[in-house]
């Protein structure tokens, strides 16, 4: 090979690899249409403290720096209940939808690296024996053997640069789906936790007012026979025991699907040592969010990470779209030696060398390359509207959570009031019913209301932590992978 074939193959590769220039557009600026700071009704401002964000740049610095230690809450610091984080260590390491997420990574990452090796030559080592020979003619032998470059795009307009780079934002988007997937799924094994703590809950209150109802019904039973009371009162003694009957029956079909339901979760057979028997307080944790939190910690959420992946991705095809407008150079090469005779192919004068560019320079392609362009730019704005909407739907997940967190705190300081009261009303309507100086209808009342509150007290707990397990989970929390 000349020295003149050398320098030319060499720069030829130097520059394919490289890459020369990029005809990708600039990414466009997206407008979601959100407001800066929270709506918030006046009832949380005490506790999210929903201020104007502050024009001082070093105030602003320190509250992204608190929004972003609020996304940064590992979820075994956000749980406090330790059966509920053993739970949940299973559940990542054993639930099929999470593998899935995990696998759709993997799969994303090898095809990100098929694509990323186009932009480099394939070097193969050949050898060959061509015989030629005629009716006439001599047979001739010819072996051949070096290395070879077959068809290797020159990416002068990095077009190939592009369909790489669009392949590792692809990467990219599906290890964010993965990240939300496993943040979707802690959340989830956390709700079926507190369900289930809170229908065995329920089923214990209608079980101890079964067992109540049923000795009042005995009570009242006897006093008919003595002729003390009415039919009618007997009747009703008998509506209430089969009512709490009833209701026991049904939150025990509650709790069976409860357990059900968090078994398929975890992966497995869960533990009922690790089945929570009643609903507890202490089972999630989190502070009051920080004074003027910005909605950019939206940014952060792990499907508003997956919707800019993609809209990058879009946005190098563009730049592919563009390249393929352009002349392309295909390079085919090759380096060895030639020989009539097998034991003199490696002499010194016996080296083979080939350069075979070829250019392709498209001239009429039937409008195929204007409309593969134009498909580019309307899945960039597609994908554009989708990172937007994300936004979009992400600062109204937060803004509903939050609009609950005080109003659920207070609703349940109500109920649990409300339980008392009635708890205290139902042992005097009880004690004046035995003498005999109140009739039964508002005994029965008094039993009504307090098994409504208690039932109302346990549906209100449930629902103040699952909504602080939906703030944790729509504000992309736990991605401090430290903290896992």
């Amino acid at each position: 090979m000349s020295k003149f074939s050398t320098h030319a193959l060499a720069l030829a590769i130097a520059l394919a690899a490289t890459g020369c220039v990029s005809l990708a557009p600039k990414l466009p600026a997206q407008e979601a249409g959100i407001p800066a700071q929270w709506p918030l009704p006046p009832t949380t401002q005490s506790f999210v403290g929903a201020q104007p964000l502050t024009s001082d740049p070093a105030a602003a610095q320190a509250a992204a720096s608190e929004g972003a230690a609020v996304a940064d809450i590992g979820w075994r610091d956000f749980f406090e209940d330790p059966n509920l984080e053993q739970l949940i260590g299973r559940a990542l390491d054993n639930n099929r939808d999470l593998r899935v997420a995990v696998l759709n990574v993997e799969k994303a990452r090898a095809q990100y690296r098929i694509q990323r090796a186009d932009r480099l030559p394939a070097l193969n080592a050949t050898a060959q024996l061509r015989r030629t020979g005629g009716d006439n003619q001599q047979v001739v032998d010819e072996y051949q053997a070096g290395a070879s470059i077959a068809n290797f795009e020159l990416d002068l307009f990095g077009r190939v640069r592009s369909l790489s780079q669009s392949a590792l934002q692809r990467y990219f988007a599906e290890e964010e789906a993965r990240r939300a997937a496993q943040l979707s799924l802690i959340a989830e094994v956390a709700n079926a936790y507190l369900t289930l703590a809170a229908d065995r809950e329920l089923l214990s209150v209608s079980e101890a007012t079964l067992k109540n109802q049923q000795s009042a019904y005995e009570l009242t039973q006897k006093r008919r026979e003595l002729g003390a009371v009415s039919g009618l009162e007997l009747s009703q003694a008998r509506t209430q025991v089969e009512q709490a009957r009833a209701d026991a029956a049904r939150y025990a079909g509650q709790v069976a699907q409860d357990t059900n339901a968090l078994n398929l979760l975890v992966g497995e057979q869960v533990d009922p040592a690790l089945l929570p028997s009643k609903l507890t307080a202490g089972v999630t944790g989190l502070a009051a969010l920080p004074q003027g939190l910005p909605s950019e910690v939206l940014l952060r959420r792990p499907d508003v990470l997956q919707a800019e992946h993609l809209l990058r991705a879009q946005n190098a095809n563009i730049g592919a779209a563009r390249a393929a407008f352009f002349p392309s150079i295909s390079l085919t090469g090759f380096l060895g030696s030639a020989s009539n005779e097998l034991s003199g192919l490696f002499d010194s004068n016996t080296r083979s060398w080939l350069v075979n560019p070829v250019v392709n320079i498209p001239i009429f392609q039937g409008g195929k390359l204007r409309a593969n362009l134009a498909s580019a730019k309307a899945d960039q704005k597609i994908a554009l509207a989708q990172y937007e909407k994300a936004i979009q739907a992400g600062f109204r997940d937060v803004s509903d959570a939050l609009a609950l967190t005080k109003t659920l705190a207070e609703q349940r300081q109500a109920q649990e009031a409300l339980v008392e009261a009635a708890a205290r009303a139902d042992q005097l309507s009880t004690a004046r019913y035995k003498a005999g100086r109140d009739s039964y209808l508002n005994q029965l009342d008094a039993q009504r209301t307090l098994y409504g509150a208690q039932q109302g007290l346990v549906t209100t707990r449930l629902a103040e932590q699952s909504n602080r397990v939906a703030l944790y989970k729509v504000l992309g929390g736990g991605w401090n992978e430290r903290s896992q």
